[in-house]
């Protein structure tokens, strides 16, 4: 059953998260990147009857296994096939005005890694995919054969943070003149080829930057997570608590600043001997630094090692 193959992780750093939402019995809590339901079964597990959890996922696999993992909680439960970014826009349109928690988990979902013919992993031989909604038009393969070679050059600097990305973009440009760039394997030998033999022998996988450049430019994810972050803050309740979890420096960069500027958005000089500009903070930070996997949960799960959990609570009046 595709339950228990293809969603059958632990969701990392559960109790951590659970902590950190400080979940109210008859509260109302959003969980933007369902995935299988780790988290949000156990979230869904503390409320009572007047509980609710509004979750979203723009995958279709994941919709179709949180819901059925969800069902025992029964009316508590909505479910959305849509990306996190409309969340709070959708919710509204239904008569919601706030919720007391949301959660976002910005991994890979071990089911899309895992998952051959998704083309998230250079461990597979499989098509250029790389989409997380499968009704995205864009795939790897568009990126990788339809960008010129100054675009996928920025791409892969900025977003994989790769220096040898001007190499690497060259010889992709290089290929696929002879031919399209179909698979995973073969866009792994056109980045293994760009790549000195001594920084191969001495990094990790050569491809594994490259690859999240082109998978983070598909999904538009920092594009989507920098546009939420502002909406969702305001869509808390006074107390309410957003917890994001990231997996990569990029993602928990913007995180970190969009909390502090929320926190102390004061854009007087230093300077000033008090405030003119009259802007007010609007929460506070639960964890001035982020919350990482113990030894326990990184022994038991690799996936949790680049795990970071920031938490940020909104003003109580």
């Amino acid at each position: 059953m595709a339950e228990e193959i293809t969603f059958n992780h632990a969701p990392v750093l559960l109790e951590e998260v659970l902590e950190g939402l400080d979940i109210k019995e008859n509260g109302s809590y959003m969980d933007g990147t369902l995935g299988g339901a780790g988290h949000s079964s156990e979230i869904a597990a503390r409320l009572g009857e007047g509980g609710k959890l509004y979750g979203f996922d723009q995958d279709a696999t994941a919709i179709e296994v949180s819901t059925r993992r969800l069902e025992k909680f029964g009316e508590k439960i909505s479910i959305h096939r849509s990306n996190y970014r409309d969340a709070v826009s959708i919710l509204k349109s239904e008569g919601v005005t706030g919720v007391d928690g949301i959660l976002l988990d910005l991994g890979v979902s071990s089911y899309q890694l895992d998952t051959p013919e998704r083309g998230f992993s250079y461990q597979h031989d499989a098509p250029l995919d790389m989409r997380m909604d499968q009704r995205n038009p864009l795939s790897a393969a568009e990126v990788v054969n339809g960008y010129d070679e100054m675009q996928l050059f920025r791409i892969i600097r900025d977003y994989g943070e790769d220096k040898f990305a001007k190499n690497i973009a060259k010889h992709i440009v290089k290929a696929r003149a002879e031919k399209p760039i179909e698979t995973t394997f073969e866009l792994n030998e056109i980045i293994k080829a760009a790549i000195p033999a001594k920084m191969r022998a001495e990094g990790g996988h050569p491809s594994k930057r490259t690859f999240q450049a082109i998978r983070i430019e598909c999904n538009k994810e920092l594009e989507v997570l920098t546009d939420a972050l502002t909406e969702m803050i305001d869509f808390l309740r006074p107390g309410g608590r957003f917890a994001i979890i990231t997996f990569q420096s990029l993602e928990d960069r913007i995180v970190k600043n969009a909390f502090r500027d929320t926190v102390n958005p004061c854009t007087c000089p230093p300077s000033f001997p008090v405030c003119v500009c009259g802007k007010k903070s609007k929460g506070r930070l639960v964890n001035h630094k982020p919350i990482i996997s113990g030894e326990e949960e990184l022994n038991a799960n690799s996936r949790a090692k680049s795990a970071k959990l920031r938490v940020f609570e909104k003003c109580k009046e």
